[in-house]
């Protein structure tokens, strides 16, 4: 009866062992399936870090484009100002179309400046205007409240019979400098007030406040290649 009792026991005790033993082993295997909170933080951490880099180069690259492509178009606008200027000069008529040009002021400061004289065309921008105008190249404020300086044609009919009208070429420009090549004294110089013959070449020097260094064009105005 004792030796029963002592089995019974020993069976019973085995059993709890074996329960303890197995209950042991899901809990390891059910930790070792999951993940601890500090490997949770730091794989968020290592995912916050990877998308905040490839942010700061994704925008830095956009940055970059837009700042090349507003530098092209730019370039572009002074690139087509040149030709504009040669298709105009070069097209003025032979005996007519004076070119001149000096120094004036604008807001108390000296500013160049450079006329010519011609009907409808290319060399006024429009077909439809009766008579000669004068026409100046040159610097004029953005509005009468404004600093800013705009690039383009001043054209004034020469028998007052209507208002001086602007059309502007270039906007935001720091300075305009136009020099003019005399082949008889062989140098450049600083202004044009023969209006019997014109310069063989003119020197076009815009201040960009774009860029930090100024823009410039030589225009041929005898047709000749520079």
């Amino acid at each position: 009866m004792a030796l029963r009792s002592q089995n019974k026991l020993a069976s019973m005790f085995i059993a709890f062992a074996n329960q303890k033993a197995a209950l042991g082993s899901g809990r390891r295997i059910a930790s070792r399936a999951g993940f601890t909170l500090l490997e949770i933080t730091l794989a968020v951490a290592i995912l916050a870090t990877m998308s905040l880099a490839i942010y700061r180069f994704v925008e830095s690259n956009l940055t970059a484009l837009r700042a090349s492509s507003d530098a092209n178009t730019a370039d572009a606008c002074y690139s087509g100002l040149r030709d504009l200027l040669a298709a105009q000069w070069q097209s003025l008529p032979s005996g007519q179309g004076a070119i001149t040009g000096e120094p004036f002021k604008l807001n108390d400061r000296q500013r160049d400046q450079i006329q010519w004289i011609c009907g409808a065309g290319s060399g006024l921008l429009t077909r439809y205007a009766p008579g000669q105008f004068t026409v100046s190249l040159r610097l004029q404020p953005e509005n009468k409240k404004s600093d800013q300086l705009d690039l383009g044609f001043l054209r004034t009919p020469q028998d007052d019979s209507g208002q001086e009208t602007w059309v502007p070429l270039i906007k935001n420009v720091s300075s305009l400098q136009v020099r003019y090549f005399d082949p008889q004294l062989n140098t450049w110089i600083d202004r044009w007030t023969n209006a019997l013959r014109r310069p063989w070449l003119v020197k076009i020097t815009v201040g960009r406040t774009d860029a930090a260094e100024p823009w410039e064009a030589i225009i041929p105005l005898r047709r000749t290649p520079f």
